[in-house]
């Protein structure tokens, strides 16, 4: 519960009058952890990006990839969960600005070997594997921490506000990595990605401790995972919600590598090419995010309906004939995931208790990235032994499944 002296009707703040779509900005808090977010999320992307063309240079299959992306997001499989339990027991400040830290060190061991005249593919795969270990812990921080910085009754839009800072950093750390890679070569992308995190870090001091939304932290007990899972039991659309997310995790949220491989194998075209299909589909989620900021996306059904726009937007793109027609279906692709992805967010954060929020919210993450590590070496195969076209066409079909699944059950 909210400590009473920080309750969201008791303090007399000055707050900035902002339009309807932005109104959780009206907190500083907020808005310093949304102007450095945004500039650390683009070098995440920046990263996530290079790090693809980067294993592609140096191996050059699909399997390689999914490799990669295994790595980077297995330990969230196995880590997310414990992760979430820890964010709803410790200051996630003081959290973040350890988490911060050490993915800073990560993103300048990988410009160290990015420099190097002969890079060790197993290296990058080490350095990749840390990498998601810390996300493990620094997502589920990074998520629950919005609820303390905005009053209960915008946490809907901060929420929102929160899924624009990702979608706008994948228009521009794509961007940023294409130019990157093409002029000055992987190692500036990475270091570019080191520098960024001293932005978010500096706004996390810079905070006001008494204008945080603090929720009361309980200390640890055995069984906390499982309680959150008993907690998803009980309600009959958070599973529906749950088996959805696994579903798309698992065949659909694979971007990293099926955007890459149908660009070289399909459309047949280069790295410039991949970072703008990247970057337009980033363009669709960041509109889809501005539109439905000023809506409260808390029903079932708006979650169906961003699994069915996701399905039938995957499968246009599979069937792209030439560029122009894939930047159009890459951009109702990244429109379409929003919808879905913000839509259950919201949900699960505005009808989860808030002490056990975390631990929801971690799971949440485990379905749809802890799952990549199956769906993306399967997709990279299917990608070597059936081209290009045929892992989005795959997550295509399981999302309209996805919708079909939430529809009957929920």
């Amino acid at each position: 519960m909210l400590r009473p002296h920080q309750n969201f009707w008791l303090p007399k703040r000055k707050y900035v009058k902002t339009p309807q779509t932005f109104s959780s900005l009206r907190h500083r808090n907020f808005r310093l952890y949304f102007f450095t977010q945004l500039v650390s999320n683009s070098g995440n992307w920046l990263t996530n990006v290079a790090l693809t063309l980067f294993v592609l240079k140096v191996v050059g299959t699909g399997v390689s990839v999914g490799v990669l992306v295994a790595c980077q997001y297995g330990p969230i499989l196995l880590l997310t969960a414990w992760g979430g339990a820890i964010s709803d027991r410790v200051d996630k400040r003081k959290a973040l600005l350890l988490t911060q830290s050490l993915e800073m060190l990560q993103s300048c061991a990988l410009a160290v070997l990015a420099f190097s005249h002969n890079p060790s593919v197993r290296l990058i795969y080490v350095i990749a594997l840390t990498g998601g270990v810390l996300l493990a812990f620094d997502n589920p921080l990074r998520r629950s921490f919005v609820s303390e910085m905005v009053g209960p009754n915008e946490l809907s839009n901060a929420v929102v506000m929160y899924s624009t800072i990702v979608n706008f950093s994948r228009i521009v750390g794509p961007l940023i990595a294409g130019l990157l890679v093409s002029t000055v070569g992987f190692g500036w992308c990475f270091t570019v990605d080191a520098i960024s995190y001293a932005t978010v870090i500096s706004g996390l001091l810079l905070m006001r401790r008494s204008e945080l939304f603090l929720n009361e932290r309980k200390g640890s007990k055995k069984g906390a995972i499982r309680e959150a899972i008993r907690y998803i039991a009980r309600n009959r659309a958070m599973q529906a919600s749950f088996g959805m997310l696994a579903l798309i995790g698992i065949f659909s949220y694979n971007f990293t590598v099926t955007f890459p491989l149908f660009t070289r194998d399909s459309l047949h075209r280069s790295t410039h090419v991949f970072t703008a299909i990247f970057s337009v589909y980033g363009v669709g989620s960041l509109i889809s995010a501005l539109l439905v900021a000023k809506r409260s996306l808390v029903r079932m059904q708006h979650i169906i309906m961003g699994a069915a726009g996701l399905g039938a937007s995957l499968i246009f793109l599979s069937l792209s004939p030439t560029l122009p027609v894939a930047l159009i279906a890459a951009l109702a692709v990244g429109m379409s995931s929003i919808i879905f992805t913000t839509s259950t967010t919201t949900y699960l954060q505005v009808n989860t208790d808030p002490e056990i929020r975390g631990r929801v919210l971690s799971l949440q993450m485990v379905m749809t990235v802890g799952t990549v590590p199956f769906g993306g070496p399967l997709m990279g195969w299917v990608a070597d032994h059936h081209g290009g076209r045929a892992p989005l066409f795959i997550g295509g079909a399981a999302a309209v499944m996805a919708a079909l699944i939430g529809r009957v059950f929920a």
